[in-house]
């Protein structure tokens, strides 16, 4: 270091290092302490601090202000730029070695210096600075920024309890399983159930393995029907049925009853049966659920009484966010909610306008194919109807399934569901079609790859079945994966296409934001932040043939089937969920404000830790690029 090297202002290091981790998550008094062995000096730009190999590290240098370059002079290659908050040496420390990189400043820059000895006193004392130092960027920076967020939607004189995401399901059990064996009639089920003073049953077979369960619901819609009484009992049970992990947070309990449309899930561990839970056990655990929701949205009888049900969602988002969820499951459970709405308004439709004349498919696409829509979610759907061997029928369709899209469009906005900008919606005949139409599309797409087509097929291929014939959706899925298969051409377009979304930070890491104009000291984080996690998870799903549509998902599937290593998986996999995180407590913050929601994220609204854990996320795409250049042999800049 400098010879002019002197001890600074305590408060000025003291007021850096509050900001700073690891060193924020100090007691006071430790800080303090600390904070009067630092030393600060100024460097200006091209000053050599460190030679690979040869420097002794004496010390952790902390960048105060400005910008360091990691480099490998031999090989001619840069490794990273450290700017304001980030650190050096820490590893050469731990290990004993001499500077592992070559290091030079880029810019004048101020280093806050902790001696070697000081830095080895504050690890005896404090577990804190090891761990944050030995971990990865996921370990390191995430559960910290998620809390900040968190703690910013909690008002000062609630006391949340996290009981979604703290209590385990196997909490909730109450009483040991009622089971019978199988065969009972409906009536010999229902006093068993009556004798037990339980709203469900399970039925066991011989070998005992439970094959079924009948509900008071069950029985009350046999009632309903008229059914002989007499009748088997496995004529109005559900089978198979649906159990989880007396491990497993409530919250999975209840993404899993709502996905499923159930509302009794069978306990077990390990493969013992605990007991049953119901939805209305998981809606005593707080007011306002998920699953309240999900009840009002299936209690609506007409369709004008579905259009005030979108608001509902906000105020149930709001309290997941608040009990510590991460945006992962959120999206999750606002695709469950959208979905139950969609499907509700279509049932009600073809009550109006009668049954269609050939069978269909509605398809949901880009980010609602993906279940990862937040606020600011425009309408993205497609239609698929069964092929006619018959004009008229094929004619009918198409005159049946124009005034039918036309509107569902229209009662969807109504829902909260705004028109698509680039009108990819069903009632665009260009999009929806026959199967062998829709394949024709692909076809098309896939062999001569054009800019307007690797568009629509980016939009396109995030689909998934939300109604109808879901089989026909399949169908479709699997002609995907058939038509991707061998096309290099295409893949490699859709790769390029990749590289061309760039993370928004400088040379120095800084933010590059808007200069002026309405959107002034903003960045778009869908655009520049999550896009390009979304393109390298579809094209290297698209190129393994894995049919799975959301990105966290596809991400999962790559690294399990060994194309995505470990460390690059986790990485992706919490920098993805942190990016689409900060768009929802920004949309969430908007709504609140009565705000239409956009994904305009100003930086400077930000705390230190949330801005650092923002640039480390953005630096994970370019990790993810090099990948796409080795596979799809892609030497560009």
């Amino acid at each position: 270091m400098n010879a002019g090297t002197q001890p600074a202002g305590y408060d000025s290091i003291i007021t850096f290092l509050e900001t700073t981790l690891p060193f924020s998550e100090l007691e006071r008094q430790s800080l303090v302490r600390l904070a009067r062995t630092c030393l600060v000096d100024f460097f200006p730009a091209g000053t050599r601090l460190l030679r690979r190999g040869v420097s002794e590290v004496d010390g952790l240098y902390l960048v105060q202000k400005g910008a360091i370059r990691l480099f490998l002079e031999d090989e001619g290659v840069l490794m990273d730029i450290r700017t304001d908050g980030a650190s050096l040496g820490a590893l050469s420390l731990f290990n004993g070695e001499k500077a592992a990189m070559d290091a030079e400043t880029v810019e004048d820059t101020f280093i806050i210096k902790i001696p070697r000895e000081r830095f080895f006193e504050a690890v005896h004392l404090n577990p804190a600075i090891p761990r944050f130092y030995l971990k990865s960027f996921a370990d390191t920076f995430l559960s910290k920024a998620f809390e900040e967020m968190r703690c910013k939607t909690q008002p000062a004189h609630e006391d949340h309890s996290l009981h979604l995401f703290s209590n385990p399901v196997g909490g909730l059990v109450t009483r040991e399983p009622v089971s019978v064996p199988f065969g009972l009639s409906i009536q010999a089920a229902a006093k068993e159930m009556i004798r037990h003073n339980t709203g469900s049953l399970l039925f066991r077979e011989p070998s005992g393995e439970i094959c079924g369960i009948i509900t008071d619901t069950d029985l009350r819609k046999a009632m309903a029907l008229g059914l002989d009484l007499q009748a088997p009992a496995e004529t109005v049970m559900t089978t198979p049925v649906e159990s989880i992990d007396a491990g497993a947070v409530c919250f999975d309990a209840l993404l899993t009853m709502m996905s499923k449309n159930i509302h009794h899930l069978v306990v077990k561990s390990n493969n013992k049966l605990l007991g049953v839970i119901s939805s209305h056990d998981i809606m005593l655990l707080q007011g306002r659920s998920p699953m309240s929701v999900f009840r009002e949205i299936a209690s609506r009888t007409t369709i004008a009484g579905l259009y005030p049900l979108h608001d509902s969602i906000t105020p149930v988002i709001r309290t997941l966010v608040q009990q510590g969820a991460k945006a992962g499951n959120i999206t999750r459970m606002i695709a469950i909610l959208n979905d139950q709405i969609m499907s509700k308004l279509l049932d009600l439709m073809l009550r109006e306008l009668g049954p269609p004349p050939v069978k269909f498919c509605l398809l949901l696409m880009g980010s609602e194919g993906r279940r990862e829509q937040t606020f600011a979610t425009d309408q993205d759907n497609a239609l698929v109807t069964d092929n006619c061997s018959v004009d008229f029928l094929d004619r009918a369709a198409e005159t049946y399934f124009s005034a039918f899209t036309e509107r569902m469009v229209a009662h969807l906005i109504n829902c909260g569901f705004p028109r698509c900008p680039g009108n990819m919606m069903a009632s665009n005949p260009a999009w929806r079609g026959s199967l062998d139409t829709w394949k024709g599309r692909i076809n098309t797409w896939t062999a001569t790859p054009e800019p307007e087509r690797v568009l629509a097929s980016s939009v396109f291929f995030d689909f998934r079945g939300v109604y109808g014939h879901k089989d026909l959706a399949e169908n479709l899925r699997q002609h995907v994966t058939n038509a991707c298969a061998g096309k290099d051409l295409f893949l490699r377009y859709l790769a390029a296409d990749c590289l061309n979304a760039k993370p928004p930070l400088t040379f120095f890491k800084n933010f590059m934001v808007e200069k002026d104009g309405a959107h002034k000291n903003t960045l778009d984080i869908k655009t520049r932040g999550l896009l390009p996690f979304m393109d390298f998870a579809r094209v290297m799903a698209l190129y393994h043939g894995i049919r799975e549509t959301s990105t966290l998902g596809r991400l999962e599937l790559l690294h399990q089937e060994g194309h995505l290593s470990r460390d690059l998986f986790h990485e992706a996999r919490e920098a993805f969920e942190f990016l689409l995180h900060s768009r929802l407590m920004h949309q969430l913050e908007q709504m609140e404000q009565g705000i239409t929601p956009d994904n305009r994220l100003d930086p400077g609204n930000l705390s230190s830790l949330e801005k650092r854990t923002l640039r480390e996320a953005f630096g994970v795409t370019t990790a993810l690029h090099g990948v796409l250049r080795e596979v799809f042999r892609l030497n560009m800049a």
